[in-house]
């Protein structure tokens, strides 16, 4: 072949290449969204944390695996919201596997925290096996894959909405200190040019569990009245992402009129479906409500950093929990240390950051105010799910804390969060 040829055809070629960029990214902003139901048929014990699981009677609900990809044509984000009680990421990097068309460190994979689901962390048993479901594991895995590769397909011309505002009393508390909390809900809609809705993401810190996982019922807990609410008024897909819900921001499911002890101001409590109802309704009305009149943002970009954060291992329970489960997390013998993802991502003027656990509300209240944004959301048992994480002086420092203590990976786990996650912050500012 001439050297000519060879040049008309190098000339074609970058033509080719240039016109193809210049295609995708002439598609502009597009968002898709799907889900998959998870419940297993027939049902499987339902767990509530460390420990053997209980036995699931009935149902009410579907647990679900629900996704949303956005794309601004450079960039494209994947989230997924799954009902259950945590997602380790040696799971979310199956998913990532078979979504080969999303980067993996753009997949953001976090549970709703019910306590009404079957178990996907597969505690070791000191009398050996594990809680866990191998084959429910592989199927949520690829039933969320599946939900991913959908959203992705039916991409579609969309705008953004977003916003934040305090919600309603009566819908969470905290159980150590009920005005320690934070009342911020942040929702992000996305709709067509006819302002028909394709999905609605919303982000709130609560425990699900005003059922319990002793009353012997596989659900979604309050967040799945939560879906049927919006989802009736809307019509699009809804997803639920956590936030800091850590030590112990739970459903107020209270009795009011039954004070149970005075001093440490706790109440005897609902725990019926129909109180699920009342407070998921009454979420679904807040985001509504706090979605209705938000701007619309026609070409808003997108972007996602990614950083690895290594941490300490402190506690000799969490330690044989991740040593000893079959799902082989990676972890450092040597240090005794596992690593995992935190993420800060940008949708339109909304900013997301990801957290690997269960951060207590303090953490969450510092780093919302380092984003400085008004629409600061934080997605919390996102891409990992190691407990509480709390900061070296609340570690151990009074009895209301021994379970949340006890439960975590150390005191250093809240120090290098809210560090790793300040870097993450300051290069996103200098971009």
């Amino acid at each position: 072949m001439s050297k000519n040829k060879i040049k008309i055809y190098g000339f074609l070629l970058a033509i080719l290449v240039l016109y193809s960029v210049e295609s995708l990214n002439a598609q502009g902003f597009r968002v898709g969204t799907a889900r998959r139901v998870i419940t297993p048929d027939p049902l499987l014990p339902i767990s509530g944390g460390v420990g053997a699981p209980n036995p699931a009677e009935i149902k009410k609900g579907e647990i679900t695996a629900r996704a949303i990809v956005f794309s601004d044509g450079q960039t494209t984000i994947g989230i997924a919201g799954l009902d259950l009680l945590g997602f380790p990421s040696v799971l979310g990097d199956r998913v990532r596997a078979k979504v080969p068309q999303i980067e993996g460190d753009n997949i953001l994979i976090g549970a709703s925290h019910t306590h009404s689901a079957p178990d996907c962390y597969a505690f070791p048993l000191p009398s050996g096996g594990h809680t866990g479901d191998l084959d429910f594991m592989d199927f949520v895995c690829q039933q969320t894959a599946d939900a991913l590769n959908e959203a992705y397909r039916t991409l579609e011309p969309a705008s953004l909405r977003v916003n934040t505002d305090v919600a309603a009393e009566r819908i969470a508390y905290n159980y150590y200190a009920p005005a320690l909390y934070d009342r911020r809900m942040g929702v992000i809609q996305a709709i067509r040019a006819d302002n028909s809705v394709i999905a609605t993401l919303v982000n709130y810190a609560i425990h699900p569990e005003v059922l319990g996982s002793d009353a012997g019922i596989l659900s979604p807990d309050c967040i799945g009245p939560m879906y049927d609410r919006i989802e009736k008024s809307t019509g699009g897909n809804v997803v639920f992402m956590n936030g800091a819900q850590g030590g112990m921001v739970t459903a107020d499911n209270r009795d009011l009129g039954q004070l149970k002890d005075p001093v440490k101001a706790v109440w005897s409590d609902h725990r019926t479906w129909e109180e699920c109802e009342r407070i998921g309704q009454l979420m679904a009305e807040e985001a509504l409500r706090i979605i209705q009149n938000a701007p619309t943002q026609k070409s808003p970009s997108i972007s996602c950093r990614t950083a690895r954060v290594k941490f300490p291992v402190d506690s000799a329970q969490m330690w044989a929990i991740i040593a000893g489960s079959p799902l082989q997390y990676p972890h450092d013998p040597a240090d005794r240390s596992i690593t995992t993802r935190i993420s800060l991502a940008r949708l339109g003027d909304a900013r997301i950051l990801t957290v690997p656990g269960e951060a207590l509300p303090n953490i969450g209240f510092y780093l919302k105010r380092k984003m400085t944004s008004k629409n600061a959301m934080l997605f919390g048992l996102t891409n990992d799910a190691f407990g509480y994480i709390l900061t070296d002086v609340d570690f151990e420092s009074f009895d209301r804390y021994s379970y949340v203590s006890r439960t975590s990976l150390g005191e250093r786990t809240g120090p290098i969060l809210i560090r790793e996650a300040l870097k993450l912050i300051d290069a996103d500012d200098k971009r």
